[in-house]
């Protein structure tokens, strides 16, 4: 799940309204010392003719949309239409950032001084490509959740050899413009395509507005394709099939790959149940995020991806997500837990879950609780209550067996720490029984 710390608006959250131009997401001003504007020395020339065009691999300072100067490495390089033998455009990784902020930058946001001579590198550790500090780390938990694993090394590799250059730049979606942040398989007929045109309904995509614009003429959904389970207030949740909408399913998964770096895509979209969150007018149901679940899980997963859209991202749909997951989980009369290996940050997304609402049940509890009786009242797997609750200090271990030890002044501490527990959901509003295969 990576994202650099975003700021609060849904513009600078890489979404905008839709419009011919948005001016946050780039480069307003070039710095006149570093760019090339005042006239050039000799020196100067001569190493430009020597370095350029710059190899894959360079490392160099470029000017990024705060003004300042970030180290990147390039790491693909294209031949520019018009201009000469050295006119390249280059994608670069910011190397103290996250890579959904990699992007295509011109020579003039490169300081020529800084190059570093190309040497041969190990593959950067993914560490230190994902470096991010404790409060970027809180901010994004607030946010988004990362998909389906967390690679090996061999496979992170892999993955991002092939996955390196994003393949869409923007999307449009309902009302909004969207930049992407990562690759996604899209069929290969859309390949020369920087921007796509999603149906918010069907989520039909196309390469042109005027093919949009056409569709959405003749499309008959204003929702998601499932029944709808829960509705309060503006807030709406549709349940879909995978076997039965295969299409929506598919395209789903091609949307979410923008987003999710390490995200599986799942083709066979017949096994899941898809979740979708939308907010809705008078214009129909718009979708905010979404989470998916196995029809059938050994595992007891009741969770398999997550996310939340850039633009509706910041405003605790996130966690609604992720207790909606459980309430199901209720329903079911089971308990559950999320699809793992979890990434480290979607574990610090589910561990504030976790702590709030066991914090919340502790504070009120008088008496003695077993772990398994937190369970059964939460329906959160007993595996993740207890490391929880070590994690937090709360619990020890005499005499053989774990003793919960809730001092109220420590359960305040954690609660005041834990912050705000986000969007509740109302469990009168949810009408919904559990997946029976039909026979």
């Amino acid at each position: 799940m990576g994202s650099l710390e975003t700021p609060t608006s849904a513009a600078e959250n890489g979404a905008t309204i839709t419009a011919p131009y948005s001016g946050d997401q780039k480069f307003l001003a070039v710095d006149r010392d570093h760019a090339g504007f005042m006239p050039e020395s000799e020196s100067m020339k001569r190493r430009k003719s020597n370095i350029l065009p710059l190899e894959v691999g360079t490392r160099v300072m470029c000017r990024w949309r705060d003004g300042k100067f970030h180290p990147v490495k390039v790491i693909e390089r294209r031949k520019m239409h018009f201009g000469g033998p050295n006119d390249y455009e280059y994608y670069v990784h910011y190397t103290e950032f996250n890579r959904r902020l990699d992007e295509w930058v011109k020579l003039e946001q490169l300081d020529l001084n800084s190059v570093e001579t190309v040497v041969d590198e190990k593959v950067e550790d993914k560490v230190t490509s994902l470096k991010m500090t404790r409060h970027q780390k809180r901010k994004i938990d607030e946010t988004h959740v990362e998909g389906h694993e967390e690679l090996d090394a061999a496979s992170l590799r892999e993955h991002e050899e092939f996955t390196k250059v994003k393949n869409i730049a923007t999307i449009e979606l309902g009302r909004y413009e969207i930049e992407t942040w990562y690759f996604s398989p899209f069929p290969p007929e859309y390949n020369d395509c920087l921007k796509l045109y999603f149906c918010e309904f069907c989520l039909n995509f196309m390469k042109r507005k005027e093919q949009l614009q056409r569709h959405m003429r003749k499309c008959d959904l204003k929702h998601p394709p499932g029944d709808e389970i829960y509705r309060s207030g503006t807030l709406s949740m549709f349940e879909v099939d995978g076997k039965k909408n295969k299409v929506y399913g598919q395209n789903l998964c091609y949307l979410a790959k923008l987003f999710l770096d390490h995200k599986t895509l799942y083709y066979d979209v017949d096994l899941f149940l898809f979740y979708i969150l939308c907010e809705c007018d008078e214009r129909g149901c718009h979708m905010v995020g979404y989470f998916s679940k196995e029809k059938h899980s050994e595992e007891s997963y009741n969770l398999a991806c997550i996310l939340t859209l850039p633009p509706y991202q910041r405003k605790g749909y996130g966690k609604f997500l992720i207790a909606f997951s459980y309430e199901l989980s209720k329903k079911e009369g089971k308990v559950g837990t999320p699809e793992r290996p979890l990434s480290d940050l979607g574990l610090l997304s589910y561990r504030g879950y976790w702590t709030r609402v066991l914090l919340d049940i502790l504070k009120k509890h008088k008496g003695n609780i077993s772990i398994k009786e937190l369970s059964d009242m939460t329906a959160i797997k007993a595996e993740d209550i207890l490391s929880t609750l070590q994690s937090l200090e709360l619990i020890q271990y005499r005499k053989g067996q774990h003793v919960i030890c809730a001092d109220p002044k420590v359960l305040d501490r954690h609660l005041k720490a834990a912050g705000r527990g986000g969007l509740e959901v109302d469990v009168s509003k949810l009408i919904w029984t559990p997946y029976k295969e039909q026979s």
